[in-house]
């Protein structure tokens, strides 16, 4: 099974930005989407953001294009850029490539956590 490792979530500021990375154990983003996924307490699992293994992207509406989402192939990263954070941004985020999602397999994300 490739690993991935959530990374960069912290405690920020309304209107602020961070970075998250997804760092994979080996080489699989050239043939897998992967997308970025957030659960805040009492909510279910959403999606943040996705990219396919072409490039092309999708949102969920909560985002509302405040953020992007990257990859960088050599690096078997994939990061998500968040910009004026909200409050109802808190959440754990978790990485995830489609068939890791078909699996049912998820690690351990990271908190992002954004105050008023």
């Amino acid at each position: 099974q490739v690993q991935l490792v959530e990374s960069g979530g912290g405690l920020v500021q309304a209107g602020g930005s961070l970075r998250l990375s997804c760092a994979a154990s080996r080489s699989i983003f050239r043939l897998n989407a992967v997308g970025w996924y957030r659960q805040a307490p009492g909510n279910q699992r959403e999606l943040v953001e996705r990219i396919t293994s072409g490039g092309a992207t999708n949102y969920g509406d909560s985002v509302k294009g405040r953020f992007t989402i990257s990859r960088d192939n050599a690096e078997n990263t994939v990061y998500l850029q968040m910009n004026s954070l909200k409050p109802e941004d808190t959440a754990v985020y978790y990485c995830n490539s489609d068939i890791g999602m078909l699996r049912g397999s998820w690690g351990q994300g990271t908190q992002v956590t954004v105050s008023s």
